[in-house]
């Protein structure tokens, strides 16, 4: 047994995790799982940060504080109260939701203690993922996030971490200035779903959005109930003594039960902490008479080239494209990109349904036909009833390599793509992720930049430490998940907008990216896993290329590819675009007109399912188009 729980550290960590937090969610039908996809809920599925096998603090922390975080909003946020309450205007459902999160995590803090300081660290690493220790003027960040903050800040009269506390102090003079003797009415409303609603709407109406709340829902309901009476009031006066009666016993009850739940969900917080805190301490203790143990070496950064250095990961993100940007603007950077996509509208379609029509057609049924089992062949009947002697015939549909597949489309988003061909990209990235769907293949649509010109917070790092010699990389990985595989194309659709956004694109480590694509697709069930890589040149980073050698990110490429190659569960080609990949990449095309691109997209991609394998080695082994 002892080897057993040997082989993976965090299992048990997880498993007692994923129990305390359905208590605490009282929720006994919820599933837990870790995924590096962002956490949330869907429906009674609750997906958490993944806690690799080294279980680092900040792992844990995360884990822990998102795991408190999203069971408490299970056990006290009521949908429909929400639903009844929801603002119609986009700032204004913004606030509103900040607020009731807010609202759910302060209700846990009071009735369990130990998941406030769970919850800050998840605060905190989503702060300091944002920038928002950096932020030096109120307009960089919403307002929403501030309101929220204030409202957990008042209400458990906890201090905020550092990037929080940060973005708070920059709007809190403007909060309450505007809406001071609405916040007055916090606590009386805390614990009353109902209530809060409707102070956190009087809260959005002072701030100055109340023209986007909607109709009052409560007037609503009394011209509702007006209408009832008048229609029934001499049926009311039974049913109303019934109900009183039936609300009282639900008055007797409810403290008692509200009681023993919490009580439930403090001793599996408690137990859980203790659990978290012997397997974060298990190396301070050692059996008697024994040597101290080595301390585990630093997992390396890369699994292709354990040189490889990254000097500095903490401000590396991972991040969804709705998290870039706010709503409006997604729409709109995704109608400037539908412009863009007018003038090739006709020959977009054109190879979109060329290659729909190349894909279906691996689909068509393919039959083995005279076999002594199966399904039975009605075609061949007729010969039975000429000849009562001849054995009944049967068929069998044959399988197609075509099922059970999923392809990643992994982007440059570097500053050279800026103009026509990002906006080429993006729009043959929405196409194939359209048709691919309709063929029921899963499509997955990342992009790789980074976060700042010429290193970001690392170098600084790096210049605060003294410039030591051979630093390894020296910028803050931005890497963007345009569309998971498992999203619906007309969920993310407006996403692919985000790359019009200025600013953006930045340099590119296409190591990293293409490493990083990969363990998401290993990842993967799918029996077929194809990634398409499409870049317009060689890594470029200068922070890092500036103080390493001149080939430190290209060898690191290179050794990634060998890496993916050899391993053989991902089948890898690339496109590039003004750019010879050639030389990288043993299946790969250069086209030499950023509009080509659908074209060599479509065909490479057509290759693949092609069922003529000469046909596929044929395609495949063209080197360059145009």
């Amino acid at each position: 047994m002892s080897k057993k729980q040997s082989d993976n550290p965090a299992d048990a960590f997880k498993k007692a995790l994923g129990e305390a937090t359905k208590v605490m969610a009282h929720d006994p039908e919820l599933t837990v799982s870790y995924s590096v996809d962002p956490a949330g809920m869907s429906g009674d599925a609750m997906r958490l940060p993944q806690v690799s096998r080294r279980m680092t603090r900040e792992e844990v922390l995360l884990a822990r504080g998102t795991a408190d975080a999203l069971a408490l909003n299970r056990r006290y946020h009521n949908g429909q109260t929400h639903a009844k309450y929801a603002p119609q205007g986009d700032m204004a459902r913004d606030l509103y939701e900040a607020m009731e999160t807010a609202r759910c995590e302060a209700m846990g803090a009071r009735d369990m203690p130990g998941t406030a300081g769970n919850i800050d660290a998840k605060i905190g690493h989503e702060a300091m993922r944002k920038g928002y220790d950096q932020v030096t003027q109120a307009a960089d960040v919403p307002l929403s996030v501030a309101a929220g903050y204030l409202i957990r800040h008042l209400a458990t009269g906890r201090d905020l971490p550092s990037g929080a506390q940060n973005v708070m102090e920059l709007w809190r003079g403007f909060i309450e200035e505007q809406a001071g003797g609405t916040l007055e009415n916090l606590d009386e409303t805390l614990a009353d779903q109902s209530a809060f609603a409707k102070f956190a709407r009087q809260m959005i109406s002072d701030l100055g959005y109340g023209d986007q709340l909607g109709d009052d829902p409560d007037q609503i309901d009394e011209d509702q109930e007006e209408d009832a009476e008048d229609s029934s009031e001499d049926d009311s006066e039974p049913d109303s003594t019934g109900q009183d009666d039936q609300d009282e016993e639900d008055a007797d009850a409810s403290p008692e039960q509200s009681q023993e739940e919490q009580q439930d969900a403090a001793q599996a917080q408690v137990s859980m902490d203790d659990m978290a805190d012997q397997e974060m301490g298990e190396e301070a203790e050692m059996p008697e008479g024994e040597a101290p143990l080595e301390p585990p070496a630093p997992q390396p950064a890369s699994d292709a080239d354990p040189n490889y250095l990254v000097y500095l990961s903490d401000h590396d993100e991972e991040i969804g494209a709705e998290e870039l940007a706010e709503p409006v603007e997604l729409e709109r950077l995704r109608a400037y990109l539908d412009q863009q996509l007018e003038p090739l509208k006709g020959a977009v379609s054109r190879l979109a349904n060329k290659l729909q029509r190349r894909l279906q057609a691996q689909q068509n049924r393919s039959w083995e036909f005279d076999l002594e089992e199966g399904i039975l062949d009605a075609g061949r009947l007729a010969r039975v009833v000429a000849n009562p002697t001849t054995p009944l015939s049967f068929k069998v549909e044959k399988d197609t390599e075509f099922r059970d597949t999923v392809v990643t489309l992994l982007l440059d988003n570097s500053g050279s793509m800026r103009g026509r061909p990002i906006s080429i990209a993006a729009i043959c990235a929405d196409v194939l992720a359209r048709t691919l769907e309709r063929c029921n293949v899963k499509v997955e649509i990342l992009g790789f930049t980074t976060r700042a010109w010429k290193g970001g917070q690392a170098r600084e790092a790096w210049l605060n430490d003294g410039r030591p010699q051979q630093p390894g990389r020296l910028n803050d990985l931005r890497h963007i998940i345009y569309k998971s595989a498992d999203a619906p194309w007309r969920r993310t659709r407006p996403n692919l907008g985000l790359m019009m956004k200025e600013g953006l694109l930045k340099e590119n480590i296409d190591g990293e990216a293409l490493e990083w694509a990969h363990r998401r697709m290993l990842m993967r069930a799918e029996a077929r896993k194809i990634l398409m890589v499409i870049s317009d040149g060689a890594p470029v980073d200068d922070s890092t290329l500036s103080v390493n050698p001149a080939n430190y990110l290209e060898k690191h490429l290179r050794d990634v590819i060998a890496m993916v190659e050899k391993r053989k569960a991902v089948e890898l080609l690339a496109i590039g675009i003004g750019h010879d990949v050639t030389r990288y990449y043993d299946r790969a095309v250069t086209i030499t007109d950023v509009d080509q691109l659908a074209g060599a997209m479509t065909e490479q991609l057509a290759a693949l399912f092609d069922s003529n394998p000469r046909a596929r080695a044929r395609m495949m082994g063209i080197r360059r188009a145009g």
